[in-house]
């Protein structure tokens, strides 16, 4: 572990560390923005939210963009955004395309060579990067929760219904709902997971929903005017699963807003105040 940046923030810390991942077979950054009462002599235990980005990102678009530290402040609320892939491994077409390869892991465990000595993002977030910040920073593993945008809006829900005793909340921006029923999580899938959709459905929420053990409650942003809304994202498909499971989904369409980090910044106020209410009862 290696602190490699550090910025004094809303009377907290926004830090990035860079470690070596064996999940990963690489050196990995995350960003960790610790509140207040988190830092310094004294420093207490706070809950923890992370933060899955979308395609093409790394840690910097959420801390850089978003305008979450100033909510985790007020909420006491540890935030933990990692990168979205693995990065300079130089397999073959890894750096071809936007939506396949470097920045877009999409939060799977490769199954298919060469991606899956390295492409295990899933077990990146649901274990190895949990177990590093709960051993080196002030925060209460037994409170986690998780959300994102896009491809990371899909990675934290599917995190969120494989491992309901793990997180205790879940929210989501315009997230790849249903990436099985669209060319964005098609090419994906089938490129780590193999032609096998059957395979796919662990990394579904649309198809996890129906056996999911989760039942609290869960937030959706939509903006309605995402260019993105109808051909890659589709939320209509999770919500009528969620309906169906019983599971209780609040999906937002909000008029005017696209698929930008302009709509994340509008609404990223109400979505750490969600997990704050979950993580603090």
């Amino acid at each position: 572990m290696e602190r490699i940046k550090s910025w004094a923030c809303f009377g907290g810390r926004q830090e990035v560390w860079r470690h070596a991942s064996p999940s990963l077979g690489c050196a990995m950054e995350f960003a960790i923005y610790l509140p207040p009462e988190s830092v310094g002599n004294g420093a207490r235990r706070a809950p923890v939210l992370y933060y899955l980005s979308g395609l093409t990102c790394t840690w910097e678009n959420m801390t850089a963009k978003a305008g979450a530290q100033r909510y985790a402040a007020e909420h006491g609320l540890v935030l933990v955004a990692p990168d979205t892939s693995p990065r300079g491994l130089g397999l073959p077409g890894e750096d071809d395309a936007y939506d396949f390869g470097s920045g877009a892991g999409f939060y799977v465990d490769a199954t298919e060579a060469p991606w899956s000595r390295h492409y295990r993002m899933y077990s990146y977030v649901t274990a190895e990067l949990p177990a590093l910040v709960n051993s080196h920073f002030p925060v209460d593993p037994a409170r986690s929760g998780i959300t994102g945008h896009s491809m990371g809006g899909h990675g934290a829900l599917v995190c969120a219904f494989r491992n309901p005793q793990q997180y205790r909340s879940v929210s989501a921006f315009a997230p790849i709902a249903a990436p099985g029923q669209v060319p964005w999580g098609e090419k994906a899938l089938a490129g780590y997971l193999g032609p096998d959709r059957s395979t796919w459905n662990a990394y579904d929420a649309t198809q996890l929903a129906a056996t999911t053990g989760w039942r609290r409650p869960v937030l959706v942003d939509q903006g309605a005017a995402d260019e993105f809304l109808e051909t890659q994202l589709r939320p209509q498909l999770l919500q009528k699963a969620c309906a169906e499971a019983g599971i209780a989904l609040t999906l937002r369409l909000q008029p005017g807003y696209d698929h930008s980090y302009y709509f994340i910044a509008s609404f990223i106020g109400a979505h750490v105040a969600h997990h704050a209410a979950a993580l603090k009862a």
